[in-house]
């Protein structure tokens, strides 16, 4: 398949996937598997078009963090508290993923993993939706220092391929009694910190390399990619928020059951 098809067809997968609890990582590997392509060799455009979908994050919250950035600058304490609740729940996955990050990085190449990740973490979002209660509705800078901190430890298990960091994070959030719709916006501003941290780390890695232009995958097809994730997760994300705010998030552990037992079949 070409190549530049191949980057339009991965950047809808990871628009579609990124701020959806099915894990995005874990369909990019498997796309790149069913595509015949090596997912390792793919790691870097997968992970650095995850930035084409956060910038659609700041598009679609502008005024939030124009408000954020306004107050800081006036030492509001709500700014203040959110950019705090923010951080508390993205360094305990800046840490762990500095210091496991060759663990990681081998794991992005085992694509059963991410079969077998896709089944658990359905089952669990099962559960959580089942028992857990529900808090009343809130905003960001009014959560808990210590909720932060649960939901920041949740986001570390997305460092295994499958898990899906916008799952592992709602799910958490959603255990310790946040909202729903709160709970997403969450994990929609913990990602721009996360990601972009991962980003770096991962172009800092593979920069010789891209820039050589000796990879199989080049800048061209990361930019491709990236604009494709940015459109198409500008239109889901306010669609998931929708449809979260309706339906609960049972429905997508009953597609990544279904997901996940079809790619173990498929891959055996």
């Amino acid at each position: 398949m070409d190549l530049t098809l191949t980057a339009i067809l991965l950047g809808i997968v990871e628009g579609l996937t990124e701020f959806l609890p099915v894990s995005s990582t874990g369909h990019l590997i498997l796309a790149t598997e069913l595509f015949g392509y090596d997912a390792a060799q793919w790691a870097t455009f997968n992970i650095v078009i995850q930035l084409g979908a956060i910038l659609a994050v700041i598009v679609q919250f502008w005024r939030t963090f124009w408000a954020v950035g306004m107050g800081l600058l006036k030492l509001e304490p709500v700014s203040i508290r959110f950019v705090r609740n923010v951080l508390l729940a993205f360094l305990p996955s800046a840490v762990l993923g500095l210091l496991l990050k060759d663990w990681i990085e081998g794991l992005l190449g085992q694509p059963s993993i991410v079969g077998w990740a896709l089944i658990v973490g359905g089952i669990a979002i099962l559960v959580i939706e089942k028992v857990a209660k529900q808090g009343p509705l809130t905003g960001v800078s009014e959560l808990s220092m210590k909720t932060c901190v649960g939901v920041g430890l949740a986001q570390c298990l997305a460092m295994v391929p499958g898990v899906s960091r916008s799952g592992a994070t709602i799910m958490g959030a959603l255990a310790m009694g946040v909202e729903r719709r709160t709970a997403a916006e969450f994990s929609f501003f913990l990602a721009v910190p996360t990601m972009m941290g991962a980003t770096t780390l991962e172009l800092l890695g593979a920069r010789e390399q891209l820039m050589a232009g000796t990879g199989p995958v080049g800048w061209g097809e990361i930019a491709v990619g990236f604009v494709v994730s940015f459109i198409v997760a500008l239109v889901v994300i306010k669609a998931f928020m929708a449809f979260v705010s309706r339906s609960g998030f049972s429905p997508f552990a009953w597609y990544r059951i279904a997901a996940g037992s079809l790619a173990l079949y498929l891959l055996t």
